[in-house]
């Protein structure tokens, strides 16, 4: 009898009911609760987006200073170069090579046009605010940076850097298009303006992101969850979770010195010199079996012996 003329055989032994959708709906329902629970358990912490609003709200201060830094050209992305813009002697290099600058700019980003005047251009402005945007459009690129850097060094003079205590002076229309800029952000219609770009849909938040990146408000909230460059934040999650563990590798390099002294020539480029030695680190342990001695580790260690011991006493050597 071959196997195919066995199984169509009729059964003819015991049968007992089986009730698959009744374990199904128990499968289901034990996983859940066991996925909830542990979720509850071990998960990390669902802190909310930071955003424009959220940023405006609990520190103005902060947001008027970084918009006046976007109009005058002094914020971090407004230097950063490539690949937003080309900023001479911002790239970060190795030696001679500059590694950024090869990249070239993929994202061009004029900070006063992208974040400020435009999304003020896109948003409904009536009185001061109106009037102040057709003043700064009208006015000469140099005018325009006259006026955002008097009001830029201006804040930075002010207590505290209060931008609601700023001496008098020729601002021309900036403190107005500050102040609808910050109108704007605590009303929420902000950050939906600087993320579209003038588009129906988007979900890139890089335009979003670095606006907050260049005030220090971003800053002090990763830094409050242990996320800094200099606390391990590469590998850490929010408050005291663990995070991604196998970048410790990467986070490392920024913790010593030279890496993390920015008044040295490899501190101040130190992203590239760290990619560069991991891109070396790498390459060395793929080539790990070429190298005499390195690779003869394993047999003066024999750590695996003790890990595949039931094979090794099975298979002993000859």
């Amino acid at each position: 009898m071959t196997s195919t003329q066995l199984e169509r055989r009729p059964w003819h032994g015991a049968t007992r009911p089986y009730d698959l959708v009744k374990e199904f709906v128990i499968a289901l329902v034990v996983v859940s609760v066991l996925t909830a629970a542990l979720a509850a358990l071990f998960s990390s912490p669902d802190d909310p987006s930071i955003t424009l609003k959220s940023w405006a709200t609990a520190d103005p201060q902060d947001f008027v200073a970084t918009t006046v830094q976007e109009l005058a050209g002094t914020s971090g992305t407004a230097g950063y170069g490539q690949p937003y813009n080309d900023t001479a002697d911002a790239a970060q290099k190795v030696g001679p090579l500059q590694l950024q600058k090869w990249a070239g700019v993929r994202i061009p980003i004029d900070t006063a046009k992208d974040f400020v005047v435009g999304p003020l251009q896109q948003l409904p402005l009536s009185g001061d605010a109106a009037s102040a945007m057709a003043t700064w459009t009208s006015a000469s690129p140099d005018q325009q940076a006259k006026w955002a850097t008097a009001y830029d060094d201006a804040i930075t003079a002010a207590p505290d850097g209060d931008y609601t205590q700023v001496a008098d002076g020729d601002y021309g229309p900036v403190p107005a298009m500050a102040a609808a800029q910050l109108d704007a952000a605590k009303a929420g219609s902000l950050d939906g303006v600087v993320q579209a770009q003038g588009k129906f849909f988007q979900t890139n938040y890089t335009y979003s992101l670095l606006y907050l990146a260049d005030g220090s408000y971003l800053e002090d909230q990763a830094r409050a969850q242990h996320l800094g460059g200099d606390q391990w934040g590469m590998m850490n999650e929010t408050g005291s979770y663990p995070g991604q563990s196998w970048l410790w590798l990467y986070t490392f390099w920024y913790q010593i010195k030279p890496f993390s002294d920015e008044s040295t020539t490899v501190g101040a480029n130190a992203d590239a010199y760290v990619w560069v030695l991991m891109m070396l680190l790498t390459l060395g342990f793929l080539l790990v079996p070429f190298f005499p001695g390195v690779r003869s580790i394993p047999r003066w260690i024999p750590v695996h012996r003790l890990i595949w011991r039931d094979y090794y006493r099975a298979h002993p050597r000859s």
